[in-house]
């Protein structure tokens, strides 16, 4: 008997819940029958009905095949966390992550399924072909944020890839091995490396509640990502300074010889206000660079847990 377990992060889906389990179960019926199935929801914190809707799962669960279980932490600690506690805890020979707002589909498991199972593929990875209902300025920020990327690491992220990933055991076991605090999932996912196959399908909007990422948060989440996997900022700063260092030393020498040769005073304060405004916003922008880099160490070097378990079935 070989074992899939279905990660679920959770945060206040208790609309979306019920949904996404109909859903999901249909799916699962669809498989063999010597597959046995691990549902694990991970509870972010919620502050709504989640948990208690899990917990309802599980005591009417009606498939001999599946168990249900679920670990719920002390408070919100995001996504990531979630993602890394269901990897942890899983115990299936594959391993795959879902959403619970249906964005990511139940149908396409069986052949995320076969592609792992019966070709070389050590994982199946599902990418968006189109960003259909998502605002227009997220789109565009979100398809830049990949060019940027991809150019400043030396391996390939997916425009458009999706958490929802089929995993064997041991993909699982290369990520889970990776230790650091400030976790991208998808760079992650990206470097484990390993034979990849990747699935498309058009942008499914939320079955039901609100997305819990907001544009800023998803720049936080941007700016993770190009700290975590590129020291590409640093190099940019360096550049930027070294250029304003040369240009500096040739205006001085023009100035030299316009004062002492041509016998032109030197005049026009406001533009060299302007200059040292301009000159001062780039210190400081590099400066942020490196508090960033410096406050990712920081988070790292305390070594705290990325989570805290307050509940959970699992022994």
């Amino acid at each position: 008997m070989e074992k899939i377990s279905i990660i679920v992060p959770c945060y206040n889906e208790e609309k979306a819940l019920p949904i996404f389990y109909d859903e999901l179960i249909k799916n699962i019926k669809k498989f063999p029958e010597n597959i046995d199935f691990e549902l694990l929801f991970i509870n972010d914190g919620s502050k709504d009905n989640t948990l208690n809707i899990i917990k309802s799962f599980k005591q009417n669960k009606s498939m001999a095949n599946l168990n249900i279980e679920y670990i719920s932490f002390s408070r919100n600690f995001g996504k990531e966390a979630g993602i890394l506690a269901g990897l942890e805890h899983s115990t299936g020979d594959y391993v795959t992550l879902m959403d619970a707002d249906l964005q990511d589909p139940p149908s396409l498991l069986l052949e995320m399924f076969n592609y792992v199972k019966n070709e070389d593929y050590d994982a199946v990875g599902t990418r968006r072909v189109n960003r259909k209902g998502e605002p227009i300025v997220r789109s565009f920020f979100s398809k830049l944020f990949y060019k940027l990327i991809n150019k400043m690491t030396s391996f390939e992220m997916v425009d458009g890839a999706r958490d929802f990933v089929f995993m064997k055991r041991n993909v699982v076991e290369a990520i889970i091995s990776l230790k650091e605090y400030n976790r991208y999932s998808k760079g992650l996912f990206s470097f484990v490396g390993f034979n990849v196959k990747w699935i498309e399908y058009k942008n499914i909007p939320r079955v039901a509640g609100k997305t819990k990422w907001s544009f800023w948060k998803l720049t936080q989440y941007a700016l993770e990502g190009i700290t975590a996997f590129s020291t590409a900022p640093l190099i940019v700063s360096s550049i930027i300074g070294l250029i304003f260092c040369v240009v500096s030393f040739l205006l001085i020498i023009a100035i030299i010889f316009k004062t002492l040769i041509l016998g032109d005073p030197t005049s026009g304060w406001p533009s060299l206000v302007c200059i040292i405004f301009m000159v001062s916003g780039i210190q400081l922008f590099s400066l942020g660079i490196i508090g960033q880099y410096l406050s990712k160490t920081y988070l790292e070097v305390k070594q705290r847990p990325l989570y805290i378990i307050k509940e959970k079935t699992l022994k």
